[in-house]
């Protein structure tokens, strides 16, 4: 892996490509301070559950200072409540040296926490797709970019949590899908994001089906068809209308951002069509696929989530970061 990275950066070094890193973080219910009804309980601000300027204050820092270490160029971001909580985090990042001078979030529908863009690169357009008017479905955010000549759309998803079935995620991987084919499957598309799903979703239901309610049939193998490629990329064979997740492009041990009870997940994923394994043009680079797993955020043996109490009222501790962990993958246009 450490040689492909190598190769790649003498390339773009030689040969003037333009280098993209993108990357995927849920970054864990950053909440503003202002009281719109919409917040969980622990998040109404200025209450007994100590939601305040402070507590507000230290989860933007770190929160920057794991994005700093990611230092994406196109960067999602799940669980933000609002367009404020984005400016904010955003106005962070600035003070400490990292700037994004584009930005969206897919705030047409008022869930309680949406997906958002971070960008060093401009939106040709961003808009967002609705999976439906239920508020148990986020909406999911589309971006097209334009790196050096080639186009490339970005999709932003946060599906539905293990509190669902997998029925209610396969809904969400249906809408999607469905936009895509308006696209068309041949384009550089980059889909990423929480997917409360494992890269291998469909092999856990054959060991617990708390949560099969769909046969074996999973949003993110079946309806993504995700589950035809499984070697490295280097090895992979062109599959028509499949996408690429791109957790095969690293050793089974560094697979997950999550976890859960001991166990280690793959919650969230960076997906890829078929034409950013085709090395030409805007493509993938080998073996650069990774989960951002720096000691500090780890606490124990578990990821150092941002910190409350238990109790009738949860309190806020002002200390911790997010239980994800960021994944990112880099790209090169030649």
């Amino acid at each position: 892996m450490k040689l492909t990275i190598l190769i790649f950066l003498l390339i773009t070094s030689l040969f003037g490509a333009d280098k993209l890193r993108v990357a995927t973080y849920n970054v864990d219910n950053l909440f503003d301070l202002k009281k719109d009804g919409h917040e969980y309980k622990e998040y109404i601000p200025n209450t007994e559950s100590r939601w305040n300027k402070r507590a507000y204050w230290v989860k933007r820092k770190n929160l920057t200072k794991v994005i700093k270490e990611i230092d994406a160029d196109i960067l999602a971001l799940e669980e933000v409540e609002s367009l404020q909580a984005l400016k904010d985090l955003r106005a962070t990042l600035k003070q400490d040296g990292l700037y994004y001078p584009y930005f969206k979030i897919a705030d047409k529908k008022n869930t309680t926490v949406k997906v958002a863009l971070l960008s060093k690169i401009p939106f040709v357009y961003t808009r967002e797709i609705m999976v439906r008017y239920s508020y148990k479905y986020r909406n999911i955010l589309e971006a097209k970019f334009k790196i050096g000549h080639e186009e490339l759309y970005v999709f932003v998803n946060h599906w539905k949590s293990k509190s669902g079935s997998e029925k209610m995620r396969v809904v969400s991987a249906k809408a999607l899908i469905k936009r895509i084919k308006d696209i068309g499957f041949d384009k550089n598309i980059i889909i990423l994001g929480d997917f409360n799903s494992d890269y291998e979703e469909y092999k856990r239901f054959k060991r617990s089906r708390k949560h099969n309610d769909t046969n074996g049939y999973t949003g993110i193998n079946d309806v993504l068809k995700t589950k035809y490629q499984t070697s490295r990329a280097k090895n992979t064979r062109y599959e028509e209308g499949s996408f690429y997740n791109l957790w095969y492009d690293t050793d089974k041990k560094n697979r997950y951002s999550y976890i859960y009870k001991g166990k280690k997940e793959a919650l969230d994923s960076i997906i890829i069509s078929q034409s950013l394994l085709k090395k030409r043009g805007l493509s993938y680079v080998e073996g650069s696929i990774k989960n951002l797993s720096k000691k500090y955020l780890f606490k124990k043996k578990n990821i150092y989530r941002w910190q409350t109490t238990y109790g009738r009222v949860r309190k806020h501790k002002a200390r911790g970061f997010s239980d994800h962990l960021p994944v990112m993958a880099d790209f090169v246009s030649l």
